[in-house]
């Protein structure tokens, strides 16, 4: 392929990585479509609200306004200059021999790329504790969403639980923003924490960040707590019962709670277009499988945290070193990389770090008691995936197909790694040999009425 016929690149998603590897393959005179969820680009690290939102780019990002507001003019540069497509408020529901199934307001529309560059990002990982399913339980990025794009708090009076930065900044968002905020509570002890610095301090800047952020919190943050059960009555949760590192049980009255460890990559897409997969140890996750530049092969590609969780300024890196190697594969002049290549190195070192001091609460969700539910969408409990287990032994989806745990509209994205921690306790199994569960078309919730068209 030359440059006199140039390939048709489709990017998923417009966050910092899609909007990096649009600009990319512009600069480089290609002109890509990028489909993204959103009406306005930005992604969820720098959503934005409604037109005639009230609060600034500074109330709404804090430190990172400035880049915020570059990206967000770079990208409506680009659409207005028709330098690419834009396919505002479409979803992508399916993928499949150089097709994509794209639900939007006119019905599922089915757009060909010959190829394509997957910037889907990441959504909250959260783990299940007893009462999770009531009323009033949010993940983090939700109340985020809800403080940016609404600029409102989910509840009256919040309890954040979980561990990893996103706590950290959601909590002291809202209590800038006004919000009665009574606990911010850490699975991760002290001494865990600790052990990340070493890969933290490959960011000094950003890591003295979030010690600010921590500082603003004060005594609403507690480290090395125990989640015991969110207690409910006939309106939804009523407060959360925990342990303090000390061991001493609390009660923290709320009517709002929001969940989060981290975050977990959103891989859908990448199982349908027939990617490899490999199991990352340390985030205790599968992630598509591909080299440096975020190659998967079959004319696919990776950025952003769909494949690294390197956040912003990982993904705005990992979008260009996508968008240079599609160039260089269909014999086009690519930008040099090498700065790119030799800063991604130190952001894998600074995640790999906060992966080290904020960690999956493995011990926790294999612990749960069986009455509690793991499958928020189909009311699965932790007895019943226990018992698929008993049933189906050390494999995935066959514990998926006994017990139904992520058969939900949400496809596992927030039951999975519970429920093979599950398994993999209940066999002795190592997490890699339990799998994780196949990807289905549609990737999210779709009409009837909108694959009906009258040709």
């Amino acid at each position: 392929m030359n440059q006199a016929t140039p390939p048709r690149i489709v990017i998923v998603g417009a966050g910092p990585a899609g909007i990096r590897a649009a600009a990319t393959l512009v600069e480089a005179g290609l002109h890509p479509t990028v489909i993204d969820e959103g009406y306005r680009a930005g992604g969820q690290i720098y959503r934005r609200p409604p037109a005639g939102f009230g609060r600034t780019p500074k109330q709404l990002y804090g430190s990172e306004a400035a880049k915020a507001r570059a990206l967000h003019a770079l990208f409506d540069r680009l659409a207005k200059d028709e330098q690419l497509t834009h396919c505002a408020g479409s979803s992508v529901i399916a993928a499949h021999g150089g097709q994509l199934h794209v639900l939007g307001e006119d019905g599922v529309q089915v757009v060909g790329y010959e190829r394509l560059i997957l910037a889907t990002g990441a959504s909250d990982r959260v783990a299940p504790i007893p009462g999770w399913q009531n009323a009033g339980v949010y993940s983090l990025g939700a109340a985020q969403i809800a403080l940016k794009a609404q600029g409102v708090a989910l509840g009256r009076r919040i309890v954040l639980a979980g561990s990893g930065p996103l706590l950290t900044l959601v909590g002291a968002q809202l209590v800038e923003a006004g919000a009665d905020v009574a606990a911010v509570l850490d699975t991760s002890p002290w001494h865990q924490q600790v052990r990340g610095f070493s890969g933290v301090a490959a960011r000094p800047v950003v890591a003295l960040r979030g010690m600010a952020l921590r500082a603003r919190l004060g005594r609403r943050y507690h480290a090395g707590v125990t989640l015991e059960r969110i207690e409910a009555d006939g309106q939804g949760v009523a407060a959360l019962r925990w342990r303090d590192a000390g061991g001493r049980q609390q009660l923290t009255s709320c009517d709002m709670i929001g969940m989060g460890w981290h975050l977990r990559a959103e891989t859908h897409l990448a199982d349908l277009a027939g990617c490899a997969f490999t199991y990352d140890e340390q985030w205790r996750q599968w992630l598509p499988k591909t080299d440096e530049m975020g190659r998967a092969g079959n004319g696919v590609y990776f950025a952003g945290d769909g494949v690294r969780l390197l956040g912003a300024d990982g993904a705005e890196i990992a979008g260009r070193l996508a968008a240079a190697a599609c160039l260089a594969d269909s014999g086009c002049r690519a930008p040099s990389v090498s700065a790119d290549l030799r800063k991604l190195v130190r952001l894998e070192r600074f995640a790999r770090g906060l992966a080290r001091a904020f960690p999956w609460p493995a011990a926790m969700v294999r612990a749960l008691p069986d009455e509690a539910i793991v499958c928020r969408c189909e009311n699965v409990t932790a007895a019943a995936v226990r018992e698929g287990t008993d049933f189906g032994g050390c494999e995935a989806n066959r514990v998926k197909s006994l017990s139904r745990a992520g058969m939900g509209r949400c496809q596992g994205r927030y039951c999975q790694l519970a429920a093979v921690e599950l398994v993999a306790a209940q066999t002795g199994c190592m997490l890699e040999a339990v799998g994780r569960f196949r990807a289905q078309a549609p990737v999210r919730p779709a009409p009837i009425g909108a694959f009906l068209r009258e040709d």
